[in-house]
């Protein structure tokens, strides 16, 4: 679900990329943080907070789930909910579009519950270094053990950081 513009009491400035995404990775954890006990008090579960720059502005994305399956009114609850405490606590984050969505079939997996809850699924990883040649990957996720991901490729095993994982989903 999206919800309209909002705007702050400041506006943010341009400033250079690596100081964007500095304010960008800070402002995922804080929202994140505030969101968090709102989820859990309606009964779901807060995945996973993006916060990034598309062609039509900058979003906030939550993605939101529970056992059976979120609806419409989850979402616009969870919206509803979240954007007045944004509004409230976060005044320095400048204009950007809330989404409230379902994981979906390629649900992002961000915690190690995720890597181990999703054993034996096939996954995509997303890098932000080269391992053995590669940034991107596709296979079936063994687990997680010693802060690495266990994935099994055609005809190997290998382990990622998740210090190095730039973005995990559920592969189709």
């Amino acid at each position: 679900m999206k919800t309209k513009r909002r705007q702050s009491k400041k506006s943010c400035g341009a400033g250079n990329r690596r100081h964007s995404s500095v304010n960008e990775h800070k402002i995922v954890e804080q929202v994140g943080a505030l969101a968090k006990p709102v989820c859990e008090s309606e009964g779901l579960e807060l995945i996973q907070v993006e916060f990034q720059r598309e062609s039509g502005g900058r979003i906030l994305r939550l993605y939101i789930d529970k056992p059976e399956g979120i609806n419409l009114n989850d979402c616009a609850g969870i919206s509803r909910q979240i954007g007045d405490i944004i509004d409230v606590n976060l005044d320095d984050i400048g204009p950007f579009n809330l989404e409230v969505t379902s994981p979906g079939p390629s649900r992002p997996l961000a915690s190690k519950e995720d890597f181990e809850r999703f054993k034996g699924n096939r996954v995509k990883i997303k890098t932000n270094r080269s391992i053995s040649g590669q940034k991107n990957f596709k296979g079936i996720l063994l687990g997680i053990c010693g802060g690495h991901v266990n994935l099994q490729l055609d005809k190997q095993i290998i382990a990622i950081s998740t210090q190095d994982i730039m973005k995990a989903r559920l592969a189709d």
